[in-house]
């Protein structure tokens, strides 16, 4: 790590510097960039790699400077944590969408669960779901989906380094996930559930690394606003004038 990494005060200075950030569940992307932006008074903040609201974990946050960095940082392999539904399905892929087409888990186990997994290691093609912010001439896919349109998509060629299932408490499957940039892991959940013939959505992920950076370092909102406050009441103190009899 370069000396200032993960500072506020690197981060705050004209040069720019580098905030690894705990998202929340519920929060955009976005509505993490504001929040820095506005708290920490920067005028200009990007992040590195968007998470769904449902999800939370490691967002790379740039600022001045370093934001010609993003890109670089985009293209880092990505860790996750998540967990799974069996026997049913949401237009989403995840639980921000009601599960429908519920079917019977019959034979399906743990063994079969982990043979059928094999199939997604190594360079894939994947389908983006209609619930996202790839744009199709020019429209977002979410905006369409809402609409209750759903339009022919491209498949993407990802890489999954890793794909473990970690516990089965059925309908329940945790697992992890190394992969590439651009992978949808809602896709991974949502088409495994497809060859194992019952379904299954995403409903609950946490993005944990971006390459070298973990999110066991990251900031939590809770502390960057508390560093705004502090500094806010630092800077009143000192515009305050001097008290009688104090030279």
């Amino acid at each position: 790590m370069t000396q200032g990494f993960n500072t506020i005060e690197q981060f705050r200075a004209p040069a720019g510097g580098v905030l690894l950030v705990d998202k929340p569940q519920g929060w955009t992307s976005f509505d993490v960039v504001k929040k820095v932006r506005g708290t920490l008074r920067v005028k200009k903040v990007g992040h590195a790699g968007t998470l769904d609201p449902m999800a939370t974990g490691l967002l790379v946050l740039c600022s001045s400077g370093m934001t010609k960095k993003i890109d670089a940082f985009q293209a880092l392999g990505k860790v996750y944590e998540g967990r799974m539904m069996l026997g049913a399905v949401t237009p989403s892929y995840d639980a921000e969408t009601e599960p429908q087409d519920l079917r019977p888990l019959g034979n399906i186990d743990a063994i079969r669960i982990r043979s059928e997994v094999e199939v997604f290691l190594g360079d894939i093609e994947q389908l983006p779901p209609m619930y996202s912010a790839v744009k199709v001439d020019g429209r977002r896919l979410y905006k369409l989906a809402r609409k209750g349109l759903e339009v022919e998509r491209r498949p993407r060629t990802v890489t999954i380094e890793r794909f473990d299932i970690d516990e089965v408490a059925l309908p329940e499957v945790a697992f992890s996930v190394h992969c590439s940039k651009g992978t949808y892991v809602r896709s991974l959940a949502h088409d495994l559930g497809q060859r194992l013939g019952c379904g299954a959505y995403l409903s609950a992920l946490r993005r944990t690394a971006i390459g070298n950076f973990d999110v066991d370092e990251a900031w939590s909102i809770e502390d960057i606003s508390t560093y705004g406050r502090e500094k806010d009441q630092s800077s009143d103190r000192s515009k305050e004038p001097p008290r009688a009899g104090v030279s």
